[in-house]
């Protein structure tokens, strides 16, 4: 049987130099005993301040380092495999934003070079068929994205669109002749007009516009609507020879009707198309075989298509039309990111293994899969060129954020290209994070991952936050947590639990919240608190509770639950299911948890309200900081009102801290930052008793001079 690939990172060598000893051989030899004591004492004083200067290197992570880190994504390999492009991101404190440009680097590790530096940032960086152009889309002094052109061998970019409405996604045409994009239709001349003189009022959920697929001729620049009609394009793929395009499609682009949207195919020579599912399931990843006889799809579904609270899972249909086929309904992992080989016979896909990523390859004929990968790490998004049968992606590990790694199909050996963050961590102190599993009260296994204090000693008990994910239907993994470095440099312990509810684990696991949210999820956190107190490796008198989003939901649940927790920290997290269900904008994941609405005749309302922390806020008594987004869609703000005064009514220590502008979880620079510095601040006064300065954010100077910025502000490229 052929082994797994694991992922080990390769570090540059250095040159050898020669040991002091040698070095100093000539002269102890020449000189007599005095002189050999001196040179001796001389070789102990260098080689111990030496010493000292190596320990001082490596120092933990501010918060302000974790906020500055930059990130990686989106590897896109060239059509001749000799170059890829991706996208990196940047804190910009003059901004208070990340800023993301395109970069280049060859296949051998060589030659890295950024080719964008527009100052609102690039996203796309997706290459013409030929390999000659880059296309991307950016603002650039627009009001909406547009597509811009850059050719590879540097100069300027070049805005290619000028679409009304903007551009969305968009494909390059297998001839490279056209491109494919998603806009927004444009406001009519009456409603930008009423908008003009602020004669503005609108319909709840009605103030939108739909989207609709369109292409442009590259040399010519004519545009021409492909869909039209009183539905909205979500996702759409050509085929590998370009005569089809399969699209899925909503009734609206309102978050709840993603069930209700289905499969299309269009013949692009004549424009007709044909509906290939009916269901009422939510499609995605959806792409045609190489012979345009098959279509592949993800859905979060069971096999008959009609239930939608499922882990993401592959599915086969005609694409003439016919019963949609659940391809592998007994693989437990979540399957994700699915593409088809070059030749068709097989799909590859990456799958969520609960703590780990990988990839995965499966024969369509006999149904075999093979796992391609095995590590302790989480596998991004791959790109993949059937051409060349290759694929190119990063590694997120606990050590290092993004390792960009390349290998053909045929015989999948990964060959490392380059690591990132070299010089972005060489002074970082980091911590030690590993999978741990223990029992629940049930006697499950659950499954979490713990990060080390920095500087643990065995037999030594340490605080411990339980940072519970959101989700629910999500799973901690073991990747780069910055913040979790930062944290344990300061001498905290966090698990991650993956409780019932999470994915990776199979459907029983996820669908365990239904009818009953936290029928065991709860359980699962905090037996694995106790499994580390009982080690010693906790100590119980210094022991906090944190998440944001269903992790929010998790901390105000815990702390109406049990005093176990000195402190606790909560983000956008729901109190009161009844009100929740009309304030959010999406309900259609959550009726599962409860068996109906708040609102149909024999409402489950018992089933709300015993899962609502609100209704057993009397009981609490843990300090809890309370976070929110004013603009939040997913959990309004309200919400945590809501949790604020039933915690200060029953005299419980609180605050709510509100951000402006933000919506799901902050994303201004300072913004994170302060999220950080005022949990931590709040976690140390109640759980160890020390105070806490806040990490100040960099100073920005009034004026930068940046000569790279005046170097590529108009594209191009500038070696690095």
């Amino acid at each position: 049987m052929k082994k797994r690939v694991r992922h080990e990172t390769t570090e540059a060598t250095e040159k050898k130099k020669e040991p002091l000893w040698l070095v100093f051989d000539t002269t102890l030899k020449k000189e007599g005993g005095k002189m050999k004591k001196i040179i001796a004492l001389m070789i102990l004083v260098a080689l111990t301040l030496n010493g000292v200067l190596m320990a001082q290197e490596k120092h933990p992570m501010t918060f302000v380092d974790v906020v500055s880190l930059k990130s990686v994504s989106s590897p896109r390999l060239s059509p001749d495999g000799r170059q890829i492009l991706f996208t990196q991101s940047k804190a910009c404190w003059k901004e208070n934003k990340s800023i993301s440009h395109i970069y280049r680097i060859q296949t051998n590790g060589t030659g890295l070079i950024q080719m964008t530096n527009g100052k609102d940032g690039e996203s796309g960086g997706v290459w013409s068929p030929d390999g000659q152009t880059i296309a991307f889309t950016t603002r650039r002094g627009e009001k909406e994205s547009q597509i811009f052109f850059l050719n590879n061998g540097g100069g300027e970019a070049i805005q290619f669109t000028e679409h009304e409405g903007g551009v969305s996604s968009f494909e390059w045409s297998r001839d490279g002749k056209k491109i494919y994009f998603v806009a927004t239709d444009p406001k009519t001349k009456e409603e930008k007009k009423k908008d003009k003189v602020k004669d503005d009022a609108y319909l709840f959920e009605q103030n939108w516009q739909h989207r609709h697929l369109w292409v442009i001729d590259v040399d010519t620049k004519e545009e021409k609507r492909i869909t039209d009609g009183a539905f909205t394009v979500r996702s759409f793929a050509l085929s590998r020879d370009g005569t089809n395009v399969v699209y899925s499609r909503t009734p609206t682009p309102l978050y709840d009707d993603v069930l209700n949207g289905e499969i299309y195919v269009m013949d692009l020579a004549d424009g007709s198309d044909k509906r290939i599912t009916e269901n009422k399931v939510y499609e995605s990843n959806v792409a045609l075989s190489p012979d345009n006889r098959q279509i592949l799809f993800v859905a979060d579904a069971n096999a008959n298509l009609d239930d939608h609270y499922y882990q993401s899972a592959l599915f086969l249909v005609p694409a003439a039309g016919g019963k949609p086929e659940l391809v592998l309904p007994d693989f437990k992992p979540e399957m994700n990111g699915a593409t088809w080989s070059s030749d068709g016979k097989a799909i590859y896909f990456t799958a969520n293994m609960g703590v780990h990523v990988e990839i995965f390859s499966l024969t369509v004929k006999n149904k075999k899969v093979k796992q391609l990968t095995s590590g302790a790490h989480s596998i991004g998004r791959f790109d993949y060129v059937p051409r060349i049968n290759t694929i190119a992606y990063f590694v997120n590990s606990p050590q290092n954020p993004g390792i960009l790694w390349i290998s053909k199909m045929k015989s999948f050996s990964p060959k490392q290209v380059f690591d990132p963050f070299v010089e972005d961590l060489k002074g970082f102190e980091l911590a030690r994070v590993d999978a741990v599993q223990w029992k629940s009260t049930d006697g499950q296994t659950v499954e979490g991952i713990l990060t080390y204090p920095i500087g643990y000693e065995e037999g030594k008990s340490y605080p411990l936050l339980a940072d519970t994910h959101g989700g629910p239907a999500s799973s901690d993994k073991l990747r780069f947590g910055g913040y979790h470095h930062a944290r344990a440099g300061r001498g905290y312990a966090i698990l991650e639990p993956n409780y019932r509810g999470s994915t990776g684990y199979g459907n029983d696991v996820l669908r365990d919240m239904v009818g009953h949210y936290f029928l065991h999820a709860d359980d699962d956190v905090m037996t694995g608190v106790e499994y580390l107190v009982d080690k010693g490796f906790a100590d119980p008198e210094k022991l906090g509770t944190m998440g944001w989003s269903a992790g929010g939901h998790m901390t105000n649940w815990l702390v109406t639950e049990t005093d176990r927790f000195k402190a606790a920290s909560s983000g956008a997290g729901a109190a009161n299911w009844i009100s929740m269900y009309s304030q959010s904008d999406v309900r259609i994941y959550r009726t599962p948890w409860f068996l109906g609405d708040p609102w149909q005749a024999d409402a489950p309302l018992k089933a709300y309200r015993e899962n609502s922390p609100i209704f057993r806020i009397h009981r609490a008594k843990t300090p809890t900081l309370i976070f929110v987004g004013k603009n939040d869609p997913r959990v309004p703000m309200p919400q945590s009102v809501e949790m604020y005064r039933g915690l200060k009514a029953n005299g419980v220590p609180t605050e709510l801290i509100i951000f402006p502008r933000s919506g799901h979880g902050p994303r201004e620079l300072r913004h994170r930052l302060y999220k950080m510095n005022k949990e931590f601040q709040w976690l140390e006064k109640y759980i160890t008793g020390k105070e806490f300065k806040f990490d100040e954010p960099p100073e920005v100077p009034d004026k930068e001079e940046d000569e790279e910025g005046k170097y590529l502000a108009k594209g191009g490229g500038k070696p690095l």
